[in-house]
């Protein structure tokens, strides 16, 4: 995979609060955006992985194994999806990596016009299910996740998860 370098996309949506007390102001030594290009290829799925496991080791990440492994598993999904139905449109697809204060987000980018939906699948069905599962999970992490086409045309998808573990009262 090509590291691009920082780039934009979908952000979760800043509190708009001070930062906590204690905590100085700018950003903490891991927050950043990084930027992975691939071919769509089955390859790029693992090679996808670990990039972005690797990524959050080499920044200090404050992530537990729970968030990392959800991460991981939506990272698998989003790239086998871009892989399996955009590459005909789409022979590079770009993962993206960002981290703030409380939060981290990957998302796949593709050049695709088609915005896909979450479907039911059948059971007797091996597949389909794999956007069902990255909102899934998001949802129990206490995070968001959604799709929106870019200027170019395309679709990235995204999905940001807190770092810390999400408080039910």
């Amino acid at each position: 995979m090509d590291d691009q370098g920082r780039g934009s996309g979908p952000r979760p949506e800043d509190s708009g609060e001070a930062p906590p007390e204690g905590r100085p102001p700018g950003p903490l030594p891991y927050e950043g955006v990084w930027r992975f290009t691939a071919p769509a290829v089955d390859a790029s799925v693992p090679q996808a992985r670990h990039a972005v496991r690797d990524l959050l080791a080499r920044q200090g990440v404050p992530v537990s194994d729970d968030t990392v492994q959800g991460l991981l598993l939506i990272v698998s999904e989003l790239v086998t999806n871009a892989v399996r139905h955009a590459a005909l449109l789409s022979p590079m697809l770009a993962v993206e990596v960002a981290v703030g204060a409380e939060w981290v987000r990957v998302s796949v980018e593709d050049n695709h016009p088609y915005r896909p939906t979450a479907l039911e699948a059948d059971h007797g069905q091996t597949g389909g299910r794999g956007l069902l599962l990255v909102r899934e999970i998001t949802r129990e992490a206490g995070g968001v996740c959604d799709v929106e086409h870019t200027a170019t045309g395309g679709k990235v998808i995204w999905s940001a998860l807190p770092l810390t573990v999400a408080r039910v009262f």
